[in-house]
């Protein structure tokens, strides 16, 4: 019964799509896409990540795409006098050498505006990104729960104040 149960969990594996897969671009490197899954009707939704620069100069986030939304925004949150604020990065994320950005909730994101549908728990979509000197890089994003703080997490981010 053992081997039966090993032997079905292993073709499982086998046959799964990657959950956690690495992107590339030039010397940046893409890890972990994810997105929170959204509310039916909801307009707006954010995706995450890790972007790594292993080469010897900066680069740049500077737009992106997906078939889910109209467009594709680079976006910061910060505290503000007790208030979370978020804005648009106009000039894009800057990677330095060396260094790994995290895209997160509550800091650095990507922003899906004008959503074409809901987007829901254990779903992959894909995605373009548009860096200043790697070029464009298709990358899938996995849809993590409405609550989720990072890729596989499933908790919330309690009850922030936000102005946008």
């Amino acid at each position: 019964m053992f081997r039966l149960v090993s032997a079905a969990a292993l073709a499982l594996i086998l046959t799964s799509p990657a959950l956690a897969a690495d992107f590339t671009a030039g010397s940046l490197k893409i890890s972990q896409p994810w997105a929170r899954a959204t509310p039916k009707g909801a307009q707006v939704g954010g995706g995450y990540m890790t972007i790594t620069n292993t080469g010897a100069a900066p680069d740049r986030l500077v737009g992106g795409a997906s078939g889910v939304a109209a467009s594709f925004e680079v976006h910061e949150m910060s505290m503000d006098g007790g208030i979370m604020k978020m804005r648009m990065l106009k000039d894009g994320l800057e990677i330095k050498p060396g260094e790994t950005v995290a895209l997160k909730p509550g800091g650095y994101h990507v922003m899906f505006v004008g959503l074409k549908d809901q987007l829901k728990q254990g779903d992959i979509f894909k995605g373009t990104l548009q860096f200043e000197k790697a070029g464009k890089v298709e990358i899938e994003y996995k849809i993590e729960g409405i609550a989720a703080t990072g890729g596989g997490s499933p908790s919330g981010h309690g009850g922030m104040n936000m102005k946008h």
